[in-house]
C-alpha cells in the first residue's frame, strides 16, 4: 500500500505521515544490507504500527514465513499496547510454530516528536546453534536450557488467536474455573489483561475475541470498557484506522 494510499481520507497530520513514511523507506536498504551480511540464517523485518494487521512494509530474509503486508507477532502488539512509552526488546528467544528458536531483536522506530510509530526486528534462526549447544551440554553432565514460548507469526486472525488463547488457558487455569464460571469482576479483568498485550489494537479483534470465548460482541465490548474505565492503559501511537477496538 502506498503511503498516499494510507493517508487518503484518514485525517491523519500529513506532515507527520510523510516523516514516518521517509523513515521507513530509508530503511528498506538498511534491511537488506543487515540481512545480506548474516546470510540466510537473518530475517530483518520492517513495521509500520499505524497498521497493526498488516504492519510489515519491508522484509528481507525468511525466517518466520511471513511477507510484506502481514500482521506484526505478539511481541509487536505488546510493544503497541505501551505506546510511546514502550522500550527496545533485545536479544530475546522465542521459537516459531514449526519449531525454529530465533533470536530477536526489536528496535522502535519514533518520530521527531517521540511517537512510535514501527519497528525495526532483526530475526536469527540459532536452531543449528542451539542443537550442537545441547549436545555440547548433555555430553558435560549441564542440564538443558528452559524451555523458549512459542510465537505465532502470521495473519492478524491467527495471532490474535494464539494470544487469546494462551491469557484465556492460563487465566482459567489460574482461577481453575472456565469462562462460563468467572463472576463479572474476572471477567473485567481478563478483558484488561488481553488489552495489555495489545490484542484490541487490531481492527476487528472485539468479534473475534466474543466469538473465541463464546459471548457476543455487546458483552465483549461492555468488558472492554470496563477494563478500560478502571485501569486505562497508556495511550498507544497514531494507528487511527488500526487503533481501534
Amino acid at each position: 500500500m502506498s503511503a498516499q494510499d494510507r493517508q487518503k481520507g484518514d485525517g491523519r497530520d500529513g506532515g507527520r505521515d510523510a516523516e514516518r513514511d521517509a523513515i521507513l523507506a530509508a530503511l528498506v536498504p538498511v534491511a537488506d544490507g543487515i540481512a545480506a551480511t548474516f546470510g540466510s540464517l537473518c530475517e530483518v523485518v520492517v513495521h509500520d504500527y499505524r497498521w497493526p494487521e498488516r504492519s510489515v512494509v519491508s522484509i528481507a530474509g525468511a525466517v518466520t514465513g511471513r511477507g510484506v503486508g502481514g500482521a506484526m507477532s505478539e511481541i509487536g502488539m505488546s510493544m503497541l499496547a505501551r505506546g510511546d512509552e514502550a522500550d527496545d526488546e533485545l536479544n530475546y528467544l522465542t521459537r516459531t510454530q514449526d519449531g525454529k528458536l530465533v533470536k530477536s531483536s526489536t528496535m522502535l522506530l519514533r518520530d521527531s516528536g517521540g511517537a512510535v510509530f514501527g519497528a525495526l526486528c532483526v530475526n536469527l534462526d540459532i536452531t543449528a546453534v542451539q542443537q550442537v549447544g545441547s549436545l555440547i551440554g548433555e555430553l558435560a553432565g549441564v542440564a538443558a536450557p528452559a524451555e523458549v514460548p512459542t510465537t505465532t507469526f502470521g495473519d492478524s486472525a491467527d495471532v490474535i488467536d494464539a494470544v487469546v488463547s494462551s491469557v484465556v488457558d492460563a487465566y482459567q487455569l489460574k482461577r481453575s474455573r472456565p469462562w462460563g464460571e468467572l463472576d463479572r469482576t474476572e471477567r473485567v479483568e481478563l478483558f484488561r489483561g488481553l488489552d495489555e498485550r495489545g490484542v484490541f489494537a487490531v481492527r476487528r479483534a472485539v468479534p473475534q475475541v466474543a466469538a473465541r470465548l463464546g459471548i457476543s460482541r455487546a458483552s465483549a465490548y461492555n468488558y472492554l470498557a470496563k477494563a478500560r474505565a478502571q485501569d486505562a492503559p497508556a495511550a498507544g501511537p497514531d494507528t487511527s484506522q488500526g487503533a481501534s477496538a
